[in-house]
């Protein structure tokens, strides 16, 4: 006879909770500490920020110290990120695929609103639309990938706007509007435009570019220099309601702002964009 094997307790838990390493997780609360800080910081600061005593937090301190992920001026005797945290940062914004990262969470934006979404990064000529998710309602409108969007008229452009400097923004305008010298009326449309996004921290516009279509756009920041991405909602404009919109603009707000903490984007202080 084959013996039999002792049966496995059974788990019904789809996603049980994984033992982990206490001492890690504290470690890492050290560095949150230091990272929240934006700048040198005393073991007193360190301490405070991350719950510990200072006593338990200086022995983090010193292990961390040692692997060159913190570095403690000799001079001020403040702590601040080490060596090696600098070369992890660089290496993990060289591995980034921002597009891909910030693609993968636009399903889940269509769903909770039922309407289409698409992404545009900044190129040569304006805004270019690099993925388009099609929602649950009919849109008078087919959009190509790669497609150039106005500055102007669309949402998109208007984030691009609000957010990119001048230098960047006036040149594509001049080309699109097809003149040399932008005209008092222009300029003040644009500044109109570049306001109104900053305060309300997303772009609206109605059938700016189609007719019969509705578009809320709003920005997904990055980390370091680098342009941010757009984000758009777009809706047949016959049945949006005013107060839809302010549904529909907060869950915007909401998915970009985690978009753009994936992405490693912190924000000045004071700055909840």
């Amino acid at each position: 006879m084959t013996a039999q094997r002792p049966s496995e307790p059974e788990n019904n838990d789809p996603s049980p909770a994984r033992q982990g390493i206490q001492s890690v997780e504290l470690a890492m609360t050290v560095l949150q500490a230091l990272e929240e800080g934006r700048g040198p910081m005393s073991l007193t600061q360190i301490a405070a920020a991350s719950g510990m005593q200072p006593s338990k937090a200086h022995r983090y301190l010193v292990s961390l110290a040692r692997v060159g992920l913190v570095a403690q001026s000799p001079s001020s005797g403040r702590y601040d990120m080490g060596p090696a945290m600098r070369r992890l940062g660089i290496e993990s914004l060289r591995r980034m695929d921002e597009v891909a990262l910030v693609s993968e969470r636009l399903p889940g934006l269509r769903d909770r609103t039922s309407h289409a979404v698409n992404l545009a990064v900044w190129g040569d000529h304006g805004p270019v639309v690099v993925r388009w998710e099609y929602g649950a309602h009919a849109l008078p409108i087919t959009v190509r990938i790669g497609a150039t969007m106005p500055l102007l008229n669309s949402a998109i452009g208007g984030v691009f706007l609000a957010h990119l400097p001048q230098q960047l923004t006036e040149p594509v305008l001049r080309l699109q509007l097809e003149t040399d010298l932008l005209d008092p009326a222009t300029k003040e449309r644009v500044s109109t435009v570049r306001s109104e996004v900053l305060a309300d921290g997303v772009a609206t516009t109605f059938g700016g570019v189609i007719p019969g279509v509705t578009s809320l756009a709003a920005p997904v920041f990055t980390a370091g220099a680098s342009l941010p991405l757009v984000v758009t909602l777009v809706m047949p404009a016959r049945g949006t309601t005013e107060e839809s919109l302010v549904g529909l603009s907060a869950e915007l707000l909401r998915s970009t702002r985690a978009m753009s903490e994936e992405l490693g984007y912190a924000p000045p202080h004071g700055d909840d964009a």
